[in-house]
């Protein structure tokens, strides 16, 4: 496909942080094949600093969420100065990784000539034409590659798939005086806790949590739990912390339960107390992350360490954790691989050698493993059982299981 005259383009992405971060690979297509365009990634409020610092990217425009809450009037004249001043930066080519129906408005408003974005059933009367290059999306393939599908059906593509993801040296360096004050040091082994999600409904077990943690710092391994600052998401991080000790089998019988405001050698408490680049920067100085399907999961695999990560409701075909030694030019993504129809081994449509093979179950990926059940309703996408916000699928995985793939990755 020919497109002429690409000078500036803007990718749409307004969703949540591990969704942002998991188009990274869309830019450097977009600066592989246009080298001289200026790139712009326009994401909601809060999500920018999954691709702050990312070099290919020379600026990003963020949508004030806080707009959806004003009254009707005032919001609507405040999106239309939005979309009046997006449509002042002259942009030739707009790519909506979105797929809701703002993002459709935003490609029309901002004048590009070509606006790629995908195909869908949902949405406003006539929302297709507000693109000129429309792809069917494979929702049986990881989001990855969903993303890459928008643009390399029509010549915009890259051989390197890996997320990039950046730490600015400040970040890195706060995160290092924090465990050198607690005594942590280079050549110990260190494991990044992140138990919570957004989502509440994809935790697993706090007590199963703590029984973790507790056998991990009995090994002698320096354990470093975090969560986002959200008031539930914090209650159920202290919540785990408090039941450290009680228990998890630990051969060092010198652990003992957290008492409010102290913590045992070896942990350390940044529940609340990071910044999106400084939970990247924990998992920078750690030799394997653990915690349920979250954004940290995917800053963590971006890191490049290690990822145990407990599913339930998501599907990992989707939504598991990404490789970064896995390349465009791997045999794996190729279009040529033999597909494969069988219900519950890969999902239909899917390519037989894509990142997550199975529908289901305990998979691996690279370095990094998916826990999950392999029972006929996963995945369901729904918030727990029947409306419960408690799934089921999740509170029947063990310690033991987790126990037994960490000491296959940390070789304790």
């Amino acid at each position: 496909m020919n497109f002429v005259n690409i000078k500036k383009i803007v990718v749409i992405k307004l969703r949540h942080i591990g969704d942002v971060l998991l188009a990274a690979p869309v830019f450097r297509a977009l600066k592989e094949t246009f080298p001289d365009a200026h790139i712009s990634a326009l994401v909601n409020s809060g999500t920018e600093d999954a691709l702050r610092g990312n070099p290919i990217i020379d600026e990003i425009i963020s949508f004030d969420r806080d707009i959806k809450n004003l009254p009707a009037l005032k919001r609507y004249f405040s999106e239309i100065d939005f979309l009046r001043h997006l449509r002042t930066k002259g942009f030739n080519m707009a790519v909506d990784l979105t797929g809701g129906d703002r993002a459709a408005v935003i490609s029309i408003a901002s004048g590009a000539k070509y606006r790629l974005g995908w195909k869908s059933k949902k949405g406003f009367i006539g929302k297709k034409y507000a693109y000129t290059h429309l792809s069917e999306p494979d929702g049986n393939k990881h989001t990855v590659l969903q993303n890459m599908e928008v643009i390399s059906r029509f010549g915009i593509d890259t051989k390197d798939l890996s997320i990039d993801f950046h730490i600015p040296e400040e970040d890195r360096v706060f995160i290092g005086n924090i465990l050198k004050g607690r005594n942590i040091k280079d050549g110990d082994t260190v494991v990044h806790v992140h138990p919570t999600s957004r989502w509440l409904f994809k935790c697993w077990e706090d007590e199963y949590t703590a029984e973790i943690i507790t056998w991990l710092l009995g090994h002698g391994i320096k354990v470093i739990v975090t969560s986002s600052p959200d008031k539930k998401e914090m209650e159920k991080a202290k919540r785990i912390m408090s039941l450290v000790g009680e228990g998890g089998d630990s051969p060092d019988s010198t652990v003992s339960p957290v008492n409010p405001g102290q913590s045992p050698d070896g942990l350390v408490d940044l529940c609340g107390k990071t910044t999106i680049k400084q939970l990247g920067a924990v998992s920078g100085v750690s030799d394997l992350f653990f915690g349920v399907d979250s954004a940290p999961m995917h800053i963590a695999a971006a890191v490049g360490i290690p990822v145990i990560a407990i599913f339930g409701p998501s599907g990992a075909f989707n939504w598991g954790p990404w490789d970064n030694s896995m390349r465009g030019d791997c045999p794996r993504f190729t279009d040529g691989a033999k597909r494969s129809r069988r219900i519950g081994t890969v999902p239909v449509g899917q390519t037989e050698e894509t990142p997550y093979q199975k529908r289901n179950g305990i998979q691996t990926f690279g370095i990094h493993t998916v826990i999950q059940r392999d029972w006929e309703c996963i995945p369901c996408g729904k918030d727990g059982c029947k409306g419960s916000k408690i799934s089921r699928c999740l509170t029947d995985i063990s310690p033991e299981e987790v126990k037994n793939i960490i000491v296959e990755k940390l070789k304790i």
